[in-house]
């Protein structure tokens, strides 16, 4: 099998691409490119471990199957344009490269506040040169800490620094409750009291207008005019795809890379999209399609689209059935864990206590169409456990659209 594969993005998403291709019998050659100069590493515990100085980088890095071993890997540039009529992908290093077969796995970045004021003392977390920088930060005798965000990573990051012994952390969000776009507000109020019984202070139902201080960060300015003394920002507020380089091409990119249920792009049978960058339906529920920015999709997307890519590319043909994965999460904050399978998210209209214990644990069902859609765990590790155990039923499940 001749040819080559381009892998764009060399994080979780392309090493996993790299990793299946080979699996799905792809022999010809294989190039992942990206823009950090490092391998591929584990990123969720740059908001706990890592800012809490209890992991190293060699812990982080992933290991490279044996059967990728040969796989080419270019990193430190990054993809600035690509041609998918000539199949070309740019670099900015101004080099060319062609290719047979392309994997867009070029994942998120962190959003940016547009605000007034300045930019010296303010931090987000995805990868290893920021959570080293934060922690730099957190360590400082006496520091005041504002987290902007009270979604997964703002709730990491604010429960981390406690742990590190910062006395004043305050999450600033526009909701109402912690995490209630993804858990609810049943949840939402559950996670609000474990984190402000630990020391974390909340400034809810607010945004942010500005930032006070002249050269670096003294405070944040809220909506009312309230300001948040501070000497380090963490910018929790979501994430962009980076689909730039994509232009012109006639995609959707509307939010990251549209896909069909096959995870190829625009209708190119050689061009596919892997991880969070990927939009796509899942048929396990609807047709609708969404990005999925949780650890274990970029695995899921990858075993999929390699074997899709693979059989356009070695003419086997066939159609593979659509991709129906469950999603998982999970997130650890403090000393407890939130634990998730499936899609709580198509089911926050009807929420319902699936088991609660005496230590607070809770086990929470989400549903939609009288269907069970989604388990979340708040707990320790009898409450994961719990919330694992209704993993089969997930996967019995009809769609929803039947």
């Amino acid at each position: 099998m001749s040819g080559r594969i381009v892998i764009a993005g060399a994080s979780l998403g392309g090493l996993r691409a790299a990793e299946q291709l080979r699996a799905a019998g792809w022999t010809g050659a294989v190039t992942v490119v990206g823009d950090e100069p490092r391998m591929p590493y584990n990123r969720p515990p740059l908001s706990k471990e890592v800012l809490a100085g209890k992991a190293p980088f060699a812990s982080l890095a992933f290991t490279l199957k044996a059967s990728a071993a040969d796989v080419e890997w270019r990193l430190g540039v990054k993809a600035v344009s690509a041609r998918l009529d000539e199949r070309t992908v740019t670099l900015d290093d101004g080099s060319s490269l062609s290719y047979d077969g392309l994997v867009i796995a070029t994942g998120m970045r962190p959003r940016r506040l547009r605000c007034p004021g300045p930019l010296a003392g303010r931090h987000t977390v995805r990868t290893l040169a920021d959570a080293q920088s934060l922690r730099d930060e957190l360590i400082r005798p006496g520091v005041r800490v504002v987290v902007v965000g009270a979604g997964f990573i703002g709730c990491e990051v604010a429960a981390t620094a406690v742990g590190l012994g910062v006395r004043n952390v305050t999450v600033v969000d526009p909701l109402p409750l912690p995490m209630v776009g993804p858990l609810g507000d049943l949840l939402g109020r559950a996670l609000l009291k474990r984190h402000e019984e630990r020391g974390v202070r909340f400034a809810l139902g607010t945004g942010v207008a500005g930032f006070a201080g002249d050269a670096r960060v003294t405070g944040v300015v809220l909506g009312d005019g309230t300001v948040l003394p501070a000497d380090v920002v963490v910018e929790s507020v979501g994430s962009v795809a980076n689909v730039e380089w994509l232009d012109g091409n006639g995609l959707d990119l509307s939010d990251g890379v549209l896909t069909d249920g096959q995870l190829r792009v625009g209708g190119r049978p050689d061009v596919v999209a892997v991880g969070d960058v990927a939009r796509f339906p899942n048929a396990r529920y609807d047709s609708v399609a969404r990005r999925v920015e949780h650890w274990s999709m970029p695995t899921d997307t990858a075993k999929h689209a390699a074997r899709v890519l693979v059989a356009e590319l070695s003419g086997a043909g066939g159609e593979l059935d659509p991709f129906a994965p469950l999603p998982t999460f999970w997130s650890d904050q403090h000393e407890f864990r939130v634990q998730s399978f499936g899609a709580p998210a198509l089911g926050l209209d009807d929420v319902r206590v699936l088991d609660v214990d005496p230590e607070g644990d809770v086990l929470v069902g989400y549903h939609a169409r009288g269907l069970l859609v989604g388990v979340v765990a708040l707990g320790g590790a009898a409450a994961a456990r719990g919330a694992a155990r209704y993993r089969g039923q997930l996967l019995k499940q009809p769609a929803l659209s039947v």
